[in-house]
């Protein structure tokens, strides 16, 4: 039986994954904002109050919500594991020298008993001032700034979207663009290897291949058809890999990969920042994606590789061949350009499809909210003036898990 289910981008969303703001954001400082993917410093407070609204919204709605610290929790509860998880944590967070390793390891086991407890803290991260050392033992000890993270935090985490994504019935554990964000892939990898209620689950990318590909460039068109941005932090190379693993699965009904190649800048960070499906003939579109776009159609070549050709339409004229009908292309800012350019910066495109034509949107959104609604579309408004400072919409902090077939 098969533990994930998402085969699209709008059937009805049963369960999803989330990660809950945590102490990580209290460890962002102006220094460390550019090195960590971040250009302001989010109130935590009042993050976390609008990010359980965003949460209650879907709860609300009939969707089950589970949290990546509480699977990980049921995974770390198990001592041998727990000694696993510490040691690979702390391989990828940098500390090497074998008397820090177990320093690290026995300030965690000592001070962090509580599985949940030990998760949250692996996110949030290790200042020098919180743990015993002798300062001269070594050189680099002595000048080491007690005020300084021996360990950084993970702020980008509550963008579950990105580490790993669900494809049909398996999962793509990513290779991250960043050093900061590659580490919260190890998550992905403890819960989809030992996590009872995904175990299983086809692995289509493994975090260990070397290029990168990040969740919010793949989007589950249809039941055959996966579209992946060519990106600023997605490579060619990591589609090409990922294709045949796909088509080599028995299991996948998936017989056409779309590589969209998309500017690469911070604004068009990745494909669902600049289109998201909402409805089956809609879309949200930033209009700086209009005109000519260079698509690769990957198909099975039937020998066990893959076949490539390139496709210079519009993006409507290939969105409508491949979703089997004419679609709609919502733009934006409704069409004004500076709304646009500052609504896109706030994720103004980047939806969270729950049923056809219901989407959860950010309040501040309000020239393409007010846009869509008179489009007729069903609009669940969440709070987000702090969520947003992260760059990141409601498509980027969640991740489906089960979607009901369309």
């Amino acid at each position: 039986m098969f533990k994930v289910n998402v085969k699209s981008e709008i059937g009805n969303l049963k369960k999803v994954l989330l990660h809950r703001p945590g102490n990580e954001l209290l460890n962002l400082t102006p220094d460390t904002l550019e090195r960590l993917l971040f250009d302001d410093i989010p109130f935590l407070e009042v993050a976390q109050k609008e990010h359980d609204a965003f949460a209650q919204a879907m709860r609300d709605r009939g969707i089950e919500v589970v949290y990546l610290e509480d699977l990980m929790a049921d995974v770390v509860a198990d001592p041998e594991v727990r000694a696993q998880f510490i040691d690979e944590w702390a391989t990828e967070a940098g500390v090497y020298a074998p008397a820090w390793r177990k320093i690290v390891a026995d300030f965690l086991n000592s001070e962090y008993k509580d599985p949940k407890a030990l998760v949250e803290k692996t996110m949030t991260g290790i200042t020098m001032s919180e743990i015993e050392y002798d300062r001269h033992a070594s050189l680099a000890d002595y000048v080491a700034d007690p005020t300084s993270m021996l360990v950084d935090p993970m702020p980008n985490l509550y963008f579950t979207r990105d580490p790993f994504a669900m494809i049909g019935n398996g999962v793509s554990i990513n290779h991250m663009y960043s050093v900061t964000r590659n580490r919260e892939t190890l998550y992905g990898k403890y819960i989809f290897e030992k996590h009872p209620d995904l175990t299983g689950t086809p692995v289509y990318y493994d975090r260990a291949s070397h290029f990168a590909i990040e969740g919010g460039d793949i989007l589950n068109i249809n039941d055959h058809v996966l579209a992946i941005g060519i990106s600023q932090r997605t490579r060619p190379a990591a589609i090409d890999e990922l294709a045949h693993n796909v088509f080599g699965d028995e299991t996948s009904t998936i017989d056409t990969i779309l590589a969209f190649d998309i500017p690469n800048s911070r604004a068009f960070m990745h494909l669902d920042t600049v289109f998201t499906q909402i409805d089956h003939d809609k879309f949200t579109i930033h209009p700086g994606i209009l005109g000519p776009l260079t698509v690769y159609e990957l198909t099975p070549d039937g020998k066990g590789g893959v076949r490539v050709n390139r496709n210079d339409s519009s993006l409507e004229e290939i969105l409508s061949h491949y979703v089997g009908q004419s679609v709609e292309l919502l733009q934006c800012g409704a069409g004004d350009r500076i709304a646009a350019e500052r609504e896109q910066w706030n994720d103004g495109s980047n939806t969270l499809c729950i049923a056809p034509g219901s989407i959860v949107v950010y309040q501040r959104n309000n020239v393409t909210n007010d846009f869509l609604y008179k489009k007729g579309l069903d609009l669940i408004e969440v709070p987000s003036a702090e969520l947003s400072r992260g760059r990141g919409g409601p498509r980027c902090m969640s991740m489906p898990l089960w979607r009901e077939a369309l």
